[in-house]
């Protein structure tokens, strides 16, 4: 199966069409294959090195997709909730093992190690996640896309997401960076303070949802399989109402610090979550 690109999000065209989205119907068809649907364990291969607070973030944000922990309105769970509506009801998703991996292949990885190092994990009901450091080059990276979603044998899927703190802010963490295309409105503050892992919790939660709505290509998508546009993917540039190319669109801020958001997750953190394609309404579904 070819690799699910999460394509830069700043390109004016792809900007364009999310923006539009929000306005009119939009359609992804059901291509009648199987989607990810009960409990899901997420394990994680950090790749090169992270540091404890970043990867307590992101761990926090996985555990949050389907456990709200009390969190105020609105939650990471409830904009997860809207994967619910796809064809066979829920996905619940919970951060099972862990490996730490510094540089075992080097710091330019190909595909296939992709493949390889997301084969280290042996469960059955796990998407497997490699999330590589920011001084971790991966084939494609920057140039066309800010992670892929794929899977071994067509049996068990995975992610891979990159850092792109150093490498391609203005591609990968848009809007916390300055977009190296289009209009250069002023970048958000990223709500973690740290504009390359909150990038990536984008990045992680747009694939997650491509992951489980189309895990072997037959699942929901527009356009070709070897390119398509998925549950969030063809939502990309929308994180709140009124979003328009360059525009992010309305989300909360944060009064002490100034970082925006739109979601409540564990432990008191917040994040900023793209628009994800709803079934019921054929609409980008913002939280705000």
């Amino acid at each position: 199966m070819d690799s699910k690109c999460l394509i830069a999000m700043v390109l004016c065209g792809v900007l364009l069409l999310g923006a539009q989205a929000e306005e009119q119907k939009l359609v992804l068809q059901y291509h009648n294959g199987a989607l990810l649907k009960g409990r899901f364990t997420v394990n994680i291969l950090w790749y090169g090195s992270f540091t404890p607070i970043q990867r307590s973030i992101i761990v926090d944000f996985v555990n949050s997709l389907s456990f709200p922990s009390g969190a105020q309105s609105p939650t990471v769970a409830s904009w997860w909730q809207t994967t619910d509506k796809y064809k066979g009801g829920s996905t619940t998703l919970a951060v099972g093992k862990q490996i730490m991996e510094e540089y075992s292949v080097g710091k330019h990885l190909t595909e296939n190690q992709l493949r390889s190092l997301a084969s280290r994990f042996n469960d059955v009901s796990a998407i497997n996640l490699i999330l590589t450091a920011k001084d971790v080059a991966v084939d494609g990276f920057c140039v066309r896309r800010c992670g892929t979603h794929n899977s071994i044998k067509g049996k068990t899927p995975y992610v891979w997401v990159g850092n792109s703190e150093t490498q391609c802010p203005g591609q990968c963490a848009w809007p916390f960076h300055k977009p190296i295309y289009g209009p250069q409105t002023p970048p958000l503050v990223a709500p973690n303070g740290d504009v390359g892992v909150d990038g990536m919790i984008i990045n992680i939660a747009t694939l997650l949802a491509g992951t489980v709505t189309n895990p072997f290509d037959g699942g929901y998508y527009q356009g070709p399989s070897s390119a398509p546009l998925e549950a969030v993917s063809a939502c990309v540039g929308i994180f709140g109402s009124g979003a328009s190319p360059g525009y992010p669109g309305r989300v909360l801020v944060d009064r002490a610090t100034g970082a925006s958001y739109n979601a409540h997750g564990s432990h008191g953190r917040k994040f900023l979550l793209p628009a994800m394609w709803d079934p019921a309404s054929f609409q980008c579904k913002t939280l705000v």
